[in-house]
């Protein structure tokens, strides 16, 4: 194995959940590089490629698919916002979690469905209707928010996207 190949499959090792675009900076390789060593890898089956919400993330093979999804969207800072709140409170009303995370609705509704798809978080309605939110394996969840720190990028994709969505909002308020 090349000193490179090697490099890759140890940075997929410790950095589970992580994108390709993270890789290649963390890295400091040329794309194409990091593609060819990622596919030998992945014909060698010693890491394993999951495209999740719009991004390829790689993985050491032990991790089965449920572990996969949770490591690759705990990447993603308003989704670990959004089950820490679940962990240290369990079961939360959808409302309550938008007014936490300082969000609109609609974007803690997107949130929500991309981790009820990942079988990470249910949905279900309280006594007045209202959608309430808990993980779905609490246990396991909690195991894994440690595995994973997301990386500087990630962070400043996600604050962006909530400043959009908080100029968004304001906008929407006002008219």
């Amino acid at each position: 194995m090349t000193s490179v190949r090697r490099q890759v499959r140890d940075h997929v090792q410790s950095n589970p959940g992580v994108h390709f675009n993270e890789l290649v900076r963390n890295l400091d390789i040329a794309t194409g590089q990091a593609q060819y060593h990622l596919r030998r890898l992945g014909r060698r089956d010693e890491v394993i490629a999951e495209r999740i919400r719009g991004r390829t993330h790689y993985f050491d093979p032990e991790y089965d698919p449920w572990e996969r999804r949770v490591l690759s969207l705990y990447r993603r800072e308003t989704a670990r916002e959004l089950i820490g709140h679940l962990v240290e409170d369990g079961r939360l009303p959808a409302s309550t979690l938008a007014d936490r995370l300082d969000l609109a609705r609609s974007t803690v509704s997107w949130h929500v469905d991309t981790l009820e798809d990942a079988d990470i978080v249910e949905r279900t309605y309280g006594d007045r209707g209202q959608v309430e939110v808990a993980l779905t394996r609490p246990e396991e969840t909690v195991a894994f928010l440690q595995a994973v720190t997301p990386s500087l990028s990630d962070r400043l994709v996600d604050r962006f996207m909530r400043f959009v969505d908080t100029g968004l909002h304001g906008v929407e308020a006002e008219e």
